[in-house]
């Protein structure tokens, strides 16, 4: 007997972990109040909550069986069930989130499993979930559910934020209690998951949630080791260290103090290389942001950020010298709503990537504005620059502007030590796609092939979102197509150098010449493009002569391109050695172009001339 399993203890106890649930938790209880087995206790941890919980829940404390604690911080559900389990009390532990619900016979029947089978140490019912689909067990594309599951008492512990980040419940807890005994299932839906935004593993997966959503829904603050079930696996912990543990860099004689407003999207370590010039970094930071939209507390430190909450006040507190907002679509309305402020602090405007998106999502005005009230422009390419100047009012013509990349990484990544290639030991031709395939179709692939050509994908994340076309494509071209799994910018250079070139985005364009005719292909300079520098490749692109296209201005421009109509003109083009050797020699002399470092007192002095022209 356990010092829990007295006689006084009840039957099961439900742990009810809940955070900013206050709308839901009502129906939750209700729904355990009315079970058929009413021998239970309910232990509920508010996970730092700053809703109305407290007050929803407090009508229900005068049932005996029902125990409520509140933590002082979110630490995050695997802490919070830690907490509920050690002050459960049966030899059952069974789980009811705030947000979701038990039909009447829950309980009794998972207990029944449990008490029929002694080698069962698990035992889950089926379920209903996204409003109207059921699943007699586990749901397709996820693990068990915790309103599902109830076990034996054990001494397991959920895995913290701290260890790992993930809405794999196998990973966090389940795999390890299997390893003692089998799971037990009802084929019954006894239990409903209940189907609304801010559920954890929408907020955990890519490619709406992942690890920024996550940061900035529960305010973290340190870096994570973060996996979700269907994206790549990150350590910010490991990958950021270098940096986050160097010292502070004091600050410069006539050091800017910059105001970081939106998104750092990819790479967003970059912005160190201001700080490391002396210059002062804050943080404020769009809402709801997507997985790439890099947004603080930033992992790698050095930047302080604004609160939210009231951040008109912390402007005027903070008297920046010029406020930095960037970069993608998502983060238009925010930095209109900053602009329109009037916080009298100079605003530059860095765009990247949507204007054809802004259209569709009905933020065009709002990005009109951004491009015409800005004290200064930042254009990712000559042609977005030129691009908007056709469709853009006439006053914008008379804002101070610059040409800068906005995803170029930090020089720290760009190692010098390159593995031996592929094709030096089997003598074919190794090409590679770090990210989609973008304008490479399945018969590509075949044509490729039959160059004797080769394909690397990368990418666990990609794949899942390329299923079809990697299935069509293997079964054209089955010895030709490869897929590995993700790089991160420690090992690009040692991994990427292995081949012979890499792929641009790689596409047809039809603006000939007219750029009121381009698209947003045209425009672009693919962040890949940096990750293939890194590691010496030739990039490779469609020839679009007589077209205006940003990567193939830059790839004409700096020699560093292979250029193609078709496959078979690639193919020869990549076999003929001494060209590709001069191509390589050129990426890798032009290559820390595509470091933000080598452009940052270039930006400072544009930063610094806005902001003098303001004072």
């Amino acid at each position: 007997m356990t010092p829990h399993d007295d006689e006084g203890s009840p039957r099961i106890s439900v742990l009810m972990p809940t955070y900013e649930h206050a709308a839901f938790i009502a129906g939750a209880i209700g729904s355990l109040l009315g079970q058929s087995l009413a021998d239970w206790e309910l232990v509920i941890v508010d996970d730092g909550s700053a809703d109305d919980t407290a007050a929803v829940v407090a009508p229900y404390l005068a049932d005996p069986r029902i125990r409520y604690e509140r933590l002082a911080a979110n630490v995050g559900l695997g802490a919070a069930l830690n907490v509920a389990l050690d002050r459960a009390r049966a030899p059952r532990i069974a789980y009811l989130p705030a947000d979701d619900k038990f039909y009447p016979d829950h309980l009794e029947s998972l207990a029944a499993l449990l008490d029929a089978d002694p080698g069962a140490v698990m035992a889950y019912s089926g379920v209903r979930h996204h409003y109207n689909r059921v699943a007699e067990g586990v749901i397709a594309g996820h693990s068990l559910q915790l309103v599902q599951v109830m076990h034996r008492r054990t001494a397991a512990r959920w895995l913290g934020r701290g260890e790992l980040v993930t809405d794999d419940l196998g990973r966090m807890l389940w795999d390890r209690l299997l390893r003692d005994g089998r799971a037990v299932a009802s084929g019954r839906v006894t239990c409903e998951w209940v189907d609304h935004p801010d559920q954890l593993h929408k907020v955990v997966r890519e490619p709406v949630g992942g690890i920024n959503a996550y940061r900035q829904r529960f305010a973290v603050e340190h870096p994570l080791r973060f996996h979700s079930s269907v994206g790549n696996e990150i350590d910010e912990v490991e990958h950021y260290r270098r940096f986050r543990e160097r010292p502070a860099t004091p600050r410069a004689a006539g050091g800017l103090k910059i105001l970081l407003v939106g998104e750092l999207a990819y790479n967003a370590d970059r912005v160190l290389a201001l700080e490391e010039r002396g210059h002062a970094l804050y943080g404020l930071w769009m809402p709801e942001p997507y997985w790439y939209n890099t947004v603080g507390p930033l992992p790698f430190g050095h930047v302080h950020d604004l609160p939210r909450a009231d951040w008109r006040r912390a402007i005027r507190e903070l008297r920046p010298d010029v406020v930095y907002a960037l970069l993608n679509w998502q983060a238009v309305p925010f930095a209109r709503e900053v602009l329109a402020a009037n916080t009298g602090v100079p605003f530059v405007w860095h765009f990247k990537e949507g204007p054809f998106i802004c259209r569709e999502k009905g933020s065009w005005q709002a990005l009109v504005e951004l491009h015409t009230r800005a004290d200064g422009l930042v254009y990712s390419s000559a042609e977005m620059r030129d691009w908007f100047a056709g469709v853009l009012p006439a006053a914008a013509a008379a804002i101070p502007s610059l040409v800068l990349d906005g995803d170029l990484p930090k020089r720290e990544w760009f190692v010098d030590a390159r593995a031996p290639r592929l094709s030096q030991q089997d003598g074919e031709v190794h090409t590679v796609v770090p990210g989609r395939p973008i304008g490479l179709h399945p018969h590509d692939v075949a044509a490729l092939a039959g160059e004797g050509v080769h394909l690397h994908f990368y990418g666990e994340f990609t794949h899942g979102q390329w299923g079809g076309w990697i299935d069509r494509a293997r079964e054209l071209a089955p010895d030709h197509l490869h897929l590995h799994g993700h790089v991160d910018q420690r090992r690009w250079v040692e991994e990427f150098s292995r081949y012979d070139a890499g792929w641009l985005h790689f596409f047809a364009s039809g603006n000939q010449g007219d750029l009121r005719r381009a698209d947003w292909d045209d425009l672009n300079i693919p962040a890949r493009a940096a990750t293939l520098a890194a590691a010496g490749l030739p990039m490779i692109q469609r020839d679009n002569d007589g077209a205006r296209v940003a990567t193939q201005s830059l790839g004409r421009q700096l020699g560093i391109s292979v250029f193609a109509s078709d496959m078979a003109e690639l193919g020869a083009r990549l076999r003929d050695a001494t060209a590709m050797q001069r191509v390589r020699e050129q990426v890798w002399r032009h290559r820390h172009e595509f470091t933000f470092d080598r452009h940052a007192d270039r930006l400072l002095g544009f930063l610094g001339a806005v902001a003098a022209a303001r004072a």
